[in-house]
């Protein structure tokens, strides 16, 4: 194994600045609505692909992050349509942690 594989190797979680910025009501609608609707196809998929391959599976820890992400779409609507009527622009910082578990 060279150095350049074992610095990785040590490396155990990384921090990624996937949102940083202000945007209009719509701009965030878009970008916030767009990262939640791609983690619940995700999710769709997921448990498509699980009953396809036994329709008796249990899927219930999938269907409730699937409810839990569309919770949280209708309060992310719900504040930019907030700041929206009072005209306002809204900060945006996104960051995702990843570790190796």
């Amino acid at each position: 194994m060279d150095n350049k594989e074992t610095a990785q190797l040590e490396k155990t979680t990384q921090i990624i600045q996937l949102v940083k910025g202000e945007f209009t009501p719509s701009e965030a609608t878009h970008v916030l609505m767009g990262l939640i609707n791609e983690k619940i196809n995700f999710h769709k998929i997921q448990r498509l692909q699980i009953w396809e391959g036994n329709h008796e599976s249990k899927t219930e820890q999938l269907d409730g992050r699937i409810q839990e992400l569309e919770l949280e779409k209708k309060k992310v609507q719900e504040f930019i349509n907030l700041s929206r009527g009072l005209g306002q622009k809204l900060n945006i910082k996104g960051v995702l942690e990843i570790a190796v578990t």
